[in-house]
Formats: structure tokens, sequence, C-alpha cells
């Protein structure tokens, strides 16, 4: 037994407790939460989202998920409603309320207001007998056989049970709009995930006088100026018609000189590598990536469509990198 065994006994059991209440919380949901997703289908306006404390904290995430996955969706701090914040309420609006108990002060003083404005609710509640989930016109039960925290009163299993909630009615609801990559990309124009996300090919790739080729017949000697000269390492090999037959790369340069030097005299089109993997120039970024890690290779030559056979450039790992792709 180490000196670290009670924090670690005692991080598992909060990690366990909580696991099972999302994992009973899966169990449970009915069609109360498909009646939610279809009511804010329906929602010509926006989805408000309004909680108190930690559960407040947890609305805000909510709101956040929802409204980069295609649901305009805001935060309401029920505090600030009741002094004038209510405004921010419109017709066709769908109201998510989300209270533990059902009971705080905050939420119930508001409900009036929602149902004078005849907004539709969906109340997310641990307490199906409460103010709140008598409210809602769904009722969404987030309860818990119990909290992580020992002491039964730090919201813990309780604020993963309900982010665990609204993750799934953002998925659901982003499945049902036919949500594409696309579309998420345009909400994150921003870091990493933008440049992954927007990034094309034709974007990063060489082209014209950067793009490395040669003609079959070039002699390997004539073909290492080339990729010396293009500083990506590679060198394309076309036919006569200028369609891609082949590659060459440095790496295969180390191995033919084994042989001797007499191969520098030698055609590249009898040294090069056949098939040479290829990519389009409207693909993503990302996707090249992907395509340089499944086959371990650093280059993909780019073209117009799948059946043209003469490049139009070159993308490299390197470029990936300085785009902060990678």
């Amino acid at each position: 037994m180490t000196k670290y065994t009670e924090i670690l006994d005692a991080a598992r059991k909060v990690i366990q407790i909580e696991a099972e209440a999302v994992a009973a919380l899966a169990a449970r949901l009915d069609d109360s939460f498909a009646m939610a997703v279809e009511m804010i289908l329906a929602c010509s306006g926006r989805v408000v989202v309004t909680g108190m404390g930690k559960s407040g904290l947890i609305c805000q995430k909510m709101a956040a998920t929802m409204a980069s996955t295609g649901t305009p969706t805001i935060f309401l701090h029920p505090a600030e409603g009741v002094h004038g914040d209510l405004g921010m309420l419109m017709k066709g609006d769908v109201v998510i309320a989300v209270s533990n108990s059902g009971e705080t002060e905050e939420i119930a003083r508001i409900l009036p207001t929602i149902k004078r404005m005849g907004l539709p609710l969906i109340s997310m509640t641990g307490n199906p007998t409460s103010t709140l989930a008598r409210a809602g016109d769904v009722f969404l039960d987030i309860s818990i056989k119990e909290e992580a925290c020992p002491l039964q009163l730090a919201p813990t299993a309780s604020t993963t049970v309900t982010l665990a909630m609204g993750d799934a009615l953002a998925v659901a609801l982003l499945l049902q709009r036919g949500f594409r990559e696309e579309d998420f990309a345009l909400y994150h124009p921003g870091g990493a995930l933008g440049k992954r996300l927007l990034l094309r090919v034709e974007d990063l790739m060489h082209v014209g006088e950067d793009v490395p080729t040669v003609n079959v017949n070039t002699p390997l000697k004539d073909a290492l100026y080339v990729i010396s000269s293009k500083k990506l390492g590679i060198t394309g090999v076309v036919d006569d018609r200028g369609d891609l037959v082949g590659v060459f790369t440095d790496g295969d340069l180390r191995r033919k000189i084994e042989q001797g030097i007499e191969v520098l005299n030698l055609p590249i089109g009898e040294l090069m590598a056949g098939k040479p993997k290829r990519i389009l120039r409207t693909n993503l970024a990302a996707k090249s990536l992907q395509r340089m890690e499944e086959h371990q290779i650093t280059s993909l030559f780019v073209f117009d469509s799948e059946e043209d056979q003469k490049p139009i450039g070159i993308i490299h790992l390197h470029d990936l990198l300085k785009a902060g792709v990678i």
C-alpha cells in the first residue's frame, strides 16, 4: 500500500459513482426525451437554457454546445431574469429550465412569465414531483442515487448527469438536422479545429514551377537536381502526355545507391515507384494528413478530379505543420 492509496481510492469512487449515474440515465431515457427533441426542432425562435449556481454553469456549456452544432441557443441567468433579462425571451422560443431539486427559488420566480408568454418549457430536474417538473410541458428526469461528494452536499454526480443529458440533446438535434462537418466548420473558424475543418488541399499545395516532376526518360542524376531544388524530397515521374505514372524520393535514392553508382545514369522510369498516392484539391487538408499517415509518406500529388492523371500540385507534411493542421 502506497501513501497515495487513500487519495486514489477516493478518486476512483467518485468516478465510479458518476459513471453509474450516467449509465442509469441512459437506461431510463424514454419518449419524453424524443418529445423534447421534436419540441426544439419545431421551435421557430431560439432555445433558452436557464439554471442557477452549478446547474447554471452546466447550462452555459449546454447552450454553447447546442449553438455550435446548429441549434441557436442562449443562456438566461434566472436571477438576472427577474431584474429585466426576461426581456430576451421572444415568441417562438423554447425554454429548458434546469434545477436538481426542482425548487430553486430563482427558477420558480421566472416560471409564471414563461407560462404567460406561452413558451414551451422543458423541465430538467431530479425531483419528478417538484414545482419545476409539474410546470414543464416535457419532463426530463436527471435524478441520481447519490452525489459523489461524501457529504452529499457538493453537486457532483448530479451535474455530470445534467451535462450528459445536455450533450445527448445536442447530438440528437445535430443528427436530426443532418448537421455536417462543413456546417460545424462555419461556427469554428478559429484555432487548430478551424484549420482542420476549413483549410483545403488547394489552400496549401505547391503549384506551377514549384511542383517537382520529371519525364520517365530523365536520367536519375538529372532527376536528383529537381528533388534537391524543389526541397520536398520527392519528384513525380510523368510520361510524354504529362500523366503521373510514378514517384521517386530521396529515400528511394538511398536504397538505389546501394546498387552502385551506375544507377545514376539509368532512366528514372526504371527506378521509380508506381501507383503514386494522390488527393483531390477540394479535399480537406486534414484528409491529406490522414492519407499520409495511412501510407507512411510525407507528400501527395494533387489532382482536379479522380479521372485526371495530370497533377496540378503537391502537398507536403511540412505544409500541414506550418498551417497548424497538425
